[in-house]
């Protein structure tokens, strides 16, 4: 059997991080095992859903490396083909017309929640009191329609709904590939609607119909969606179709436990994006939130796609650890081309600084050695700002303690022996300052500080040859210079 798999987002906002897993475990299934991964915008709440929702699905799918194998389907496209799927269900007796009105239904369940309220009031008898939650129960119980066994509409012109048939059986199990075997009684599943007063599909039915047409044979989703299935099982059966098999996955949650929130952190994939994190960054850290295959802990999507399997899903809810997501995303940093690396960074050095031929060279000759100072874009950004500021203007303390008399006179003769350099390689620049620091009886400790304080400031930065190699000799005895008397 062809695996194929479907990630079916509703477009009434972003792309949450949570989604994002989903889509990302449906595409690792299908990939391990050659199959199809879909996508589908399940867009038949016209008025939530937006093209603006739509489009931040897309791109966020785009930058996570997403690709479906098909172009995107949309659900409000199909709702002839759903409408049909109903009729049919009517025609063969596992569907019916319900002539239940919501003023109806609204008066039932209030009547419910007021014989529950009642049965709170002290000084009731105890047999008063059981027969109220007994009445209650009823009246909140899912809903089984007085129609389900036919029966003559109010009026000829009475607006009806299509609901389906409720399964009498006492019980139905589910074999999930991750919560195992759940049974559920059967009266708890209510005659649900497939098809409005308006003739409008239901999401319920909606999306049988289109995960069959589609072929999928793995419905791969998050966890508040399980008893849904059980609701939609009903379908399958009376449309005698396949039933695909099921996983439901945990939900993500914040760092203490609760349901993710913005105040765990952004929930908008795209967000992480813009906060500087890498897409495969955030795939690898994705996957391992409640997936895991032996004690690897950081994965490529290659790496992934050889060795996902459903049974590797944990039970438990993943927490968001955004703190881990930085050590991840700093893995990645390092790992990537450093010319794509440069294409990444530049847009952010470009919010500090205008970004020149010159400086564009720097990045090209430092970014191997400073990719180890960021665990995002922005802060890799901040590392380099040594390569065009020299912060004179703006010496922290340790940097104005360094350039004190005896640092200024160093600093003097260390420009002059720069400057007679025959060569501007990390080697020679090395070879210049431990020679001064021998003629001089002089030990790094008390040449470096003066140095690194006229050429950085005191912002951070890495040995003192790179760095003089990567600002060039121009630069570095302009900066030199600023200090000195004239």
């Amino acid at each position: 059997m062809s695996i194929v798999t479907r990630f079916a987002p509703s477009p009434t906002g972003m792309l949450h991080i949570g989604g994002a897993r989903t889509a990302l475990f449906n595409y690792l299934l299908a990939k391990r095992h050659g199959g199809q991964f879909l996508l589908r915008i399940e867009d038949t709440d016209k008025q939530r859903s937006t093209q603006e929702a739509t489009q931040a699905i897309l791109d966020g799918m785009a930058w996570l490396g997403l690709t479906p194998d098909q172009a995107p389907t949309y659900q409000s496209e199909q709702a002839d083909r759903h409408a049909e799927c109903a009729l049919e269900m009517v025609e063969h007796g596992h569907a019916f017309r319900c002539y239940a009105t919501p003023e109806e239904l609204q008066a039932r369940r209030e009547e419910g929640e007021a014989k529950r309220t009642a049965a709170k009031e002290e000084g009731l008898s105890e047999a008063t009191r059981d027969a109220l939650l007994a009445e209650a129960k009823t009246l909140l119980a899912p809903y089984r329609s007085p129609w389900r066994d036919g029966g003559d509409p109010p009026r000829p012109d009475a607006p009806y709904t299509i609901r389906l048939r409720a399964p009498d059986e006492d019980t139905m199990t589910v074999k999930d590939h991750v919560q195992g075997e759940v049974t559920l009684q059967t009266r708890e599943i209510d005659d649900l609607i497939l098809l409005r007063a308006d003739g409008s599909p239901t999401y319920m039915l909606a999306v049988v119909v289109d995960d069959h047409d589609m072929g999928v044979t793995h419905v791969v989703r998050g966890d508040d969606h399980f008893r849904n299935t059980f609701r939609q099982l009903p379908i399958y059966w009376a449309m005698g179709w396949n039933v695909p098999e099921f996983a439901h996955v945990p939900m993500i949650h914040g760092s203490d436990g609760a349901k993710l929130s913005k105040r765990h952190g952004a929930l908008s994939t795209l967000a992480y994006r813009d906060m500087g994190y890498l897409p495969e960054a955030m795939n690898s850290y994705l996957m391992r939130l409640g997936w895991s295959h032996g004690d690897q802990e950081v994965f490529t999507m290659a790496e992934a796609t050889a060795v996902f399997d459903l049974s590797d899903i944990n039970k438990a809810p993943g927490r968001l650890d955004l703190e881990k997501l930085g050590d991840v995303n700093a893995h990645f940093i390092r790992m990537i081309d450093e010319s794509r690396l440069l294409d990444l960074v530049a847009p952010e050095i470009a919010k500090l600084t205008d970004v020149t031929n010159t400086l564009t060279e720097r990045l090209q000759q430092a970014l191997p050695t400073l990719k180890e100072r960021g665990q995002t874009l922005p802060e890799l950004a901040e590392s380099c700002r040594f390569l065009w500021d020299s912060n004179a203007d703006n010496l922290n303390k340790k940097a104005r303690k360094a350039l004190r008399e005896d640092g200024i006179k160093r600093l003097s003769e260390l420009r002059e022996a720069l400057d007679q350099s025959d060569s501007w390689t990390i080697e020679a620049l090395q070879d210049v300052l431990e020679a001064y620091c021998a003629a001089h009886t002089l030990t790094m400790g008390q040449v470096g500080p003066p140095l690194r304080a006229a050429l950085t400031g005191g912002l951070p930065a890495p040995d003192l040859a790179p760095v003089m190699h990567w600002l060039g000799r121009n630069e570095v005895l302009a900066r030199i210079g600023k200090h000195l008397p004239a």
